[in-house]
């Protein structure tokens, strides 16, 4: 099956770019693209892609909110969103995974990790780029928060607890069943069943979760 793609970026050399990059991998078609934030929206929302590339800083609405606008809390069917920038600060992370982005990568990150991305933000899974983890994390531990993190429906089990910590740190299904030497089939039980307890949308959520709660270490 082909994996189709919207790319938004208001620049015409980057938007080429990642277009003839994405198009020259099998599976991958760019069916769309868009040169600020409002038509991002409208293209999105006409073509339904598997897959949404935003620039975080565009005329009109910015990635950030395209994001919410698609993927974000209320959206009934939410689309699948990577968000790809030259900017790297904390609160444009932060910001975009709130909104309900499934994945995050810097300009300069490579083909390589950008066709990863795309094709773990299709399947349901997420990437973001190992040192913007890493950051994110730290900054996430630090701040003080007016409300505590909502607590789970009933309590994780240990298992859920493992496989919580697999996805925190950007796993996929594959390398966490894997990891914890468990099929494929149960990862996504637990999987979905951590999205329940946690009243998680998606998995980019759930590592949320588990970054605010101080369940992976620093």
């Amino acid at each position: 099956m082909t994996t189709r793609v919207v790319v938004a970026d208001d620049q015409l050399l980057v938007r080429t770019g990642l277009t003839m990059i994405l198009n020259a991998q099998p599976g991958i078609e760019v069916v769309g693209e868009a040169t600020d934030g409002h038509e991002a929206v409208d293209v999105a929302r006409r073509l339904r892609p598997d897959v949404c590339l935003f620039d975080i800083r565009m005329p009109g609405i910015d990635g950030v909110e395209a994001t919410r606008r698609l993927a974000g809390p209320g959206v009934e069917d939410p689309l699948a969103i990577v968000i790809i920038t030259t900017f790297d600060l904390d609160e444009y992370v932060h910001g975009a995974l709130k909104a309900g982005a499934r994945g995050f990568l810097l300009k300069d990150a490579g083909p390589e990790l950008l066709v990863q991305a795309i094709h773990a933000a299709a399947n349901g899974d997420a990437l973001i780029s190992p040192d913007i983890t890493r950051r994110l994390l730290t900054t996430l531990a630090g701040l003080e928060r007016a409300t505590p993190p909502a607590q789970p429906i009933e309590p994780l089990t240990e298992r859920e607890e493992e496989v919580l910590l697999t996805v925190a740190r950007g796993r996929t299904n594959a390398e966490i069943a894997d990891e914890l030497h468990i099929t494929l089939s149960t990862v996504k039980t637990h999987v979905a069943a951590l999205m329940n307890k946690l009243g998680a949308r998606n998995r980019v959520e759930v590592a949320m979760w588990a970054y605010e709660t101080g369940r992976v270490p620093g």
